[in-house]
């Protein structure tokens, strides 16, 4: 399915190409961790080690062909899989060969912290998320049980298109099911999807994702002037799926998305702080807990992470996978750390912008229109 001329497309975006349908990159924030310029979001909700993660997928087709997707629309797709499978063991190991070669060249960089070099080497946290649909790969359990083996955290984050493959999961660290819009008519325009019953599709994923035991996560990608309403139903369908945890993020203006979308589409993050707070008022059982400024993403928890006049959405990794290993039954309350950094901070990112000049120079006389304009963030 993947042609030569995809194949050279993705190797010249920094992809590796791992066997006949997987694909391993280097995430931008693991680079900044090794030089010290600062660390994911997955960090500050979650506790990973930014620079001991892997992003990769297990499948490079995909069911949709979402708007704010950075890849080019001469990406596979398919509604089925339709590559030659290849095994768990052999993607895991040629992912981290290939993950690893990919940071090689950061022990020369004057820049580079040499302890987080060293560690960056042992593979502690994967993010099944890069692109493509990493969850219709058939032998996903048997993929996600071998990383857990070796003591590799799973993040996997699905379009919210296979319920039956949602139902089918067993073991995931956490599973994240995308929310990409409020209604039946927006999610066909932003994620341009294969199926034709893809609002039922998206709806029973939704209810098979209330139903796993394993931590949960809505992702809302949100961009301005298209997504950015109706946060009643937004509400109603987070309520449908009962996550653990919401995450509200920015499209970010980058890869081939900006062939079809506007620099203005990216939100602020204080416009993700605003729309966050619009949700929260149909959601009594969740709240804000904390936010990541430089990725303009909040994070919602249900209040049963609120434990002694503190948040605790942090993972215990160790906790966890000795739960694991012991076969026994536990719940995503049994492996909780206190989240250090909570609440928001007040920082207004279009003045920064603006400031510094660091953000779109060429889009000067746009920003200096935007200072003038009230701010948002309460």
């Amino acid at each position: 399915m993947l042609t030569e001329n995809g194949k050279k497309l993705l190797e010249n975006q920094a992809y590796r190409i791992v066997g006949n349908h997987s694909a391993v990159k280097t995430c931008g924030w693991t680079k900044k961790m090794i030089k010290q310029e600062g660390s994911c979001y997955k960090m500050s909700f979650y506790g990973i080690r930014t620079h001991q993660c892997m992003q990769m997928t297990t499948s490079l087709s995909c069911g949709n062909r979402c708007v704010f997707c950075w890849r080019g629309y001469k990406a596979p797709v398919s509604k089925k899989w339709e590559w030659k499978t290849d095994e768990p063991e052999f993607i895991i190991n040629k992912s981290i060969e290939e993950h690893n070669d990919l940071l090689a060249g950061y022990k020369g960089n004057y820049k580079t912290n040499q302890t987080f070099f060293k560690e960056s080497k042992d593979v502690k946290h994967v993010a099944l998320s890069l692109t493509g649909e990493p969850i219709i790969y058939p032998k996903i359990n048997e993929i996600l049980d071998a990383f857990h083996k070796k003591g590799i955290s799973t993040f996997l984050v699905t379009n919210s298109q296979y319920p039956d493959e949602i139902k089918k999961l067993r073991h995931v660290t956490q599973l994240y099911c995308s929310l990409d819009a409020p209604n039946k008519l927006l999610l066909k325009k932003i994620d341009v999807p294969l199926f034709s019953d893809y609002w039922e599709r998206s709806q029973r994923s939704l209810v098979e994702l209330s139903k796993k035991k394993c931590r949960t996560c809505i992702r809302i990608t949100l961009i301005a002037k298209i997504n950015d309403v109706e946060p009643e139903n937004y509400a109603a369908q987070i309520n449908i799926a009962s996550p653990d945890f919401v995450e509200i993020k920015s499209y970010m203006y980058i890869g081939e998305s900006k062939l079809r979308l506007k620099l203005e589409n990216m939100p602020w993050h204080e416009d993700i702080v605003e729309f966050s707070k619009k949700i929260l008022e149909h959601l009594p059982n969740y709240d804000i807990v904390a936010e990541h400024v430089p990725s303009r993403v909040v994070l919602l928890a249900k209040k049963k992470f609120f434990k002694n006049e503190k948040w605790h959405t942090w993972i215990d990794f160790k906790k966890y996978f000795e739960l694991l290993n012991s076969g026994k039954d536990f719940s995503t309350e049994d492996y909780l750390l206190q989240t250090p950094v909570v609440g928001l901070s007040g920082r207004n990112t279009r003045d920064e912008a603006i400031e510094k000049n660091i953000s779109f120079p060429k889009k000067r006389k746009r920003l200096e229109e935007l200072k003038k304009t009230t701010n948002k963030f309460n």
